[in-house]
């Protein structure tokens, strides 16, 4: 007896005995986890901007921007500051210009950035505390959510298993493993959420994603809803970090 099955049957033997004895009752459970990031000092949130790059078909700083927002709106206690969205890829390019950035390379133009290492040229933004502290100064030391966000385009081609369909001379139905070349066209979403502290401009936590969606070759899906589609997978993560998170489920009672 393999020991997969001689767990099934002690299991099940288990439970066997636990009837005879009683009767077996489901309940509910609430399991809260602590948020990543103590926001009790703040009751104000700042969506600043993103440094973004990838598909001219969606402006994902303004798009992350928006939707953020909307969530938090409707998720968190904090209130959700009313400002423009920064360029902040344009004001890094300017202050490489005019202030410099030490022994920094020239960065690209923002519209040309593909490639995460092209991003992080970018983020020594980040870092300036002076500006991030005069930022929350403007709008009452809120927290403030900034990072980077890169959407592309993406394409993978290679042999898949897949099940397929069949039956016998006497209609009975089969599935068997096939394995088939395909094509599949999508996109890449890397994300990363930077929170500072509006008061003293300094990071108070930084957690990074990255999210991959693929469609059929023959399948026509817009740009902008596969970065929403995308944007959903992340959104629970996101404000995991700064509320109080609950996972249901079920637990076996003797009674």
């Amino acid at each position: 007896m393999s020991g997969r099955v001689a767990s099934s049957a002690v299991t099940l033997a288990l439970l066997t005995a636990c009837s005879s004895a009683g009767s077996l009752h489901e309940i509910a459970i609430e399991t809260p986890l602590q948020p990543k990031l103590d926001v009790s000092s703040f009751s104000r949130i700042l969506i600043a901007g993103f440094i973004a790059g990838g598909s001219d078909e969606v402006d994902a700083n303004r798009e992350t921007a928006r939707l953020l927002r909307s969530q938090l709106r409707n998720q968190s206690d904090l209130r959700v500051v009313e400002a423009d969205v920064m360029a902040l890829a344009d004001m890094a390019l300017r202050k490489e210009v005019g202030e410099g950035f030490g022994d920094a390379v020239p960065l690209a133009e923002p519209n040309t950035i593909t490639e995460e290492q092209e991003l992080e040229e970018y983020e020594r933004v980040f870092a300036d505390i002076g500006f991030w502290q005069e930022l929350g100064t403007s709008y009452q030391q809120p927290l403030i959510v900034t990072g980077t966000v890169l959407f592309t385009p993406h394409a993978r081609a290679g042999f898949v298993t897949q099940e397929q369909e069949s039956y016998d001379s006497f209609g009975r139905r089969r599935v068997v493993p096939v394995r088939a070349y395909r094509e599949r066209t999508g996109y890449v979403l890397s994300q990363k959420f930077i929170f500072i502290d509006g008061r003293t401009g300094a990071t108070l936590y930084t957690e990074s994603h990255r999210e991959e969606i693929l469609y059929e070759a023959d399948q026509n899906t817009p740009a902008l809803s596969s970065y929403f589609e995308l944007m959903d997978r992340l959104i629970p993560t996101f404000l995991g970090a700064l509320s109080t998170e609950t996972i249901r489920g079920t637990r076996i009672l003797l009674r």
